[in-house]
């Protein structure tokens, strides 16, 4: 008999086993903890669910209710600007159910680590509305996760360091307690913190969100609980049954959403409304935004206007920026000339990028390789005085530079030389 034939017997020999069908453990229903009566005579309510109970917090603010220098209505003006915009941008809204998110939790990390409170801040009806859950106690999980809704669909999910802190924590959570819990949404979401880095660096020296409230939002915390004591508060509070100092856990999670929102206006304003300026800085990020979203046109009209607003000094960065627009237009007379307005302005390693462009138009465009090589010669100079780069950096510029000179030379010689022979 072939070994074929041998094999094939072989595998009629071997049965195969039904599968087993996994049967969710049942979901047993914890007890209400020793002090419920007590934080819910201290305002919250008992939500009851299938998985046990959550205490919640709501608060209603009527469209004209103002935070720092901010009416939350102002936030609808917002939406209305991402609804007319016709690109593509990481803040953008799409139309769905805009909820404003933070959470608080016991830790910063690991599958120990409990979200105690989650904030939402959306717009219901005719009011905005803040709910808060509270984790009653570890066993009560799956009833604050339920109550969340985060599991529905259909929303848009705004935070501040969410993507990398508050996001990444639920989805953990879910995956603890998923057996019993319907899949979690995979929501848009618009992480604040990213966008906040991108419009104010080199203006901010830092981007904790209470250093933006003071700074661009105009509003300051009195009382405030400090967020490191956030989860000692909470696990103080289920082991006393005293819920008094929570609540002002409660309150810093509030400031924290309602400046979410505030933030969200004030940079959409920023971003989409040419005339609404917050510095030249800032202006020069936003137009370097759009230009590395590849909406050059967007960019370009944002560097002229900041041109036109402020003087050369402070443009210089635009004018730097607005000189890559015109070249990549070949527009090689106005890139030479923004790129040449911006020197004795900027920091010596962008003047020294602003040497090289000039270099590369004299040189290609222009021909006129004295001129290339005076730009290439005050490169160098620069690259050996200045104290901004590292010496391998330092090292690394020159040997490109003294190429490009060595290149530049060699055109100039040949030049030279052609222009004796056509004289003859």
């Amino acid at each position: 008999m072939s070994f074929e034939k041998n094999l094939l017997q072989m595998k009629k020999l071997i049965k195969k086993k039904p599968a087993k069908s996994e049967s969710l453990a049942p979901f047993v229903m914890p007890e209400k903890p020793n002090y419920t009566k007590a934080w819910e005579e201290s305002g919250l309510k008992v939500i009851e669910n299938d998985f046990g109970i959550v205490f919640e917090k709501k608060i209603v603010y009527d469209r004209t209710y103002c935070h720092g220098n901010f009416m939350l209505k102002e936030v609808f003006d917002a939406f209305a600007l991402w609804n007319s915009f016709q690109g593509v941008h990481p803040i953008s809204t799409d139309g769905k159910q805009v909820v404003f998110f933070d959470t608080e939790t016991t830790g910063l990390k690991g599958t120990g680590t409990y979200i105690f409170l989650i904030g939402q801040l959306i717009w219901n009806k005719d009011h905005f509305e803040m709910t808060q859950h509270i984790l009653a106690d570890p066993s009560h999980e799956a009833a604050m996760l339920y109550e969340s809704g985060l599991w529905k669909s259909g929303q848009t999910v705004i935070t501040y360091n969410g993507k990398s802190f508050d996001w990444p924590q639920l989805q953990t959570r879910w995956t603890l307690n998923r057996e019993h819990l319907p899949k979690l949404s995979d929501p848009i979401h618009i992480d604040l913190l990213h966008g906040s880095r991108r419009v104010w660096r080199n203006d901010l020296d830092q981007f904790k969100l209470t250093k933006i409230e003071e700074e661009k939002l105009g509003f300051k915390r009195v009382g405030d609980i400090p967020g490191h004591l956030a989860p000692i508060i909470y696990m103080d509070a289920v082991k006393s049954g005293n819920p008094t100092t929570l609540l002002k856990v409660l309150h810093h999670n509030e400031w924290d959403i309602l400046s979410l929102l505030t933030l969200f206006i004030h940079t959409t304003k920023l971003i989409l409304q040419e005339q609404y300026m917050d510095s030249s800085t800032s202006s020069t990020n936003i137009g370097k935004w759009f230009s590395d979203l590849k909406d050059f046109e967007k960019g370009q009209s944002v560097f002229e206007q900041i041109i036109t607003q402020y003087g050369t000094a402070e443009a210089a960065m635009a004018f730097y920026y607005l000189g890559y627009e015109y070249k990549r237009i070949k527009q090689f007379d106005l890139a030479y000339e923004s790129f040449e307005k911006s020197l004795g302005h900027v920091l010596d390693v962008w003047e020294i990028k602003v040497y090289e462009e000039l270099a590369k138009i004299a040189e290609h465009v222009k021909k006129d390789y004295g001129l290339a090589r005076l730009h290439v010669e005050k490169a160098l100079d620069l690259i050996t005085k200045t104290a901004e780069l590292k010496p391998i950096q330092k090292d690394r510029r020159t040997h490109e530079f003294k190429k490009r000179l060595e290149r530049i030379i060699r055109k100039q010689t040949i030049s030279r030389a052609s222009a004796g022979f056509d004289r003859k």
